[in-house]
């Protein structure tokens, strides 16, 4: 669904029409994921209501870090700072070469310092119960049951984000080969492994459990919710949740816990760097290296744990 600029944008038309511009700009020009463009939209309307008795073409460097100390202020995270930051950096870089401001005020701010903190990862035996948590629910019904399991057991098999999971279509899915067709964000296509395990549960759940879902016309989604349309993120996020409360899991819960998950097991495992890369659909090796991070936080845990004079 495209992106409209939202009337509540203050200050009338400079703001509304640069941030309505800049926002099809990431969509159309840089082909961003259409929830990575709903994320800019939402911190630039953010930004411009905190500066509605200014143009655009007015603000000036104090006035961003005047903003960005608010948002330190109000507690936010670094890594969301860090965010708007960057959303407002586009959006006024897009304005210059638009020739609709004379100069730059972001050019020179930097980045607050980010203190990445590691991902919550479920260790193997914790996986084990968060996917058999679904066969404790089935007074809920067959159909959900086996569609659970299906999902958990695909999300955890191929390290596929919620949204990339919700959205796979059954012709993305080559049940011969043991592999599926992802389309990851700003639309860039990977294939990977589906694993024996989920494509059981796949399999299962397309010959016995979809049907009964009632499947609309127009659903070619795999995994559909009960009125026969395509899953929401939100929905298998709560899914998530419900399992790991179910398996009696205390950790974080997260959209991508499972794909943390994956990553991390991966790794333990010997697994290349590169590959492990590849199978997530990372632009960058950078981001891929968070897990090596965490297989060695998990390391000094063990030993800190277990050694006599850690």
């Amino acid at each position: 669904m495209p992106i409209r600029s939202r009337p509540s944008s203050p200050s009338g038309g400079p703001w509304e029409d640069g941030i309505r511009q800049t926002v099809d700009f990431l969509r159309l020009e840089r082909g961003l994921s259409e929830n990575t463009v709903r994320a800019y939209h939402s911190d630039l309307d953010q930004f411009a209501a905190s500066l509605r008795s200014k143009p655009p073409s007015e603000i000036a460097r104090g006035d961003i870090v005047d903003y960005l100390m608010k948002l330190r202020d109000r507690k936010l995270a670094p890594s969301s700072v860090g965010r708007k930051l960057v959303a407002i950096k586009v959006f006024f870089r897009f304005l210059l070469s638009q020739g609709r401001i004379q100069k730059d005020p972001s050019g020179v701010i930097e980045s607050p310092r980010l203190i990445k903190g590691l991902p919550d990862v479920l260790d193997v035996e914790e996986v084990g119960r968060l996917l058999g948590a679904a066969e404790q629910k089935r007074k809920k019904g067959l159909k959900k049951v086996v569609r659970d399991r299906a999902l958990l057991e695909l999300l955890y098999a191929s390290g596929l984000r919620v949204s990339e999971a919700a959205g796979l279509k059954i012709s993305d899915l080559n049940q011969e080969a043991g592999f599926l067709r992802c389309i990851g964000k700003g639309g860039k296509e990977r294939v990977v492994p589906v694993g024996r395990q989920a494509l059981k549960w796949i399999q299962v759940y397309l010959a016995e459990a979809r049907p009964a879902f009632n499947p609309k016309p127009e659903s070619r989604q795999i995994f559909l919710n009960k009125f026969g349309r395509a899953l929401s993120r939100q929905t298998v996020w709560a899914m998530i949740k419900q399992y790991a409360q179910a398996a009696g899991i205390r950790k974080k819960i997260t959209p991508h816990t499972l794909r943390h998950s994956f990553a991390t097991h991966l790794l333990e495992a010997g697994a290349d760097l590169r590959v492990v890369q590849e199978l997530l659909g990372h632009a960058s090796i950078s981001t891929t290296q968070i897990y090596t991070h965490v297989d060695r936080a998990r390391l000094k845990s063990i030993h800190a744990k277990f050694h006599p004079r850690a």
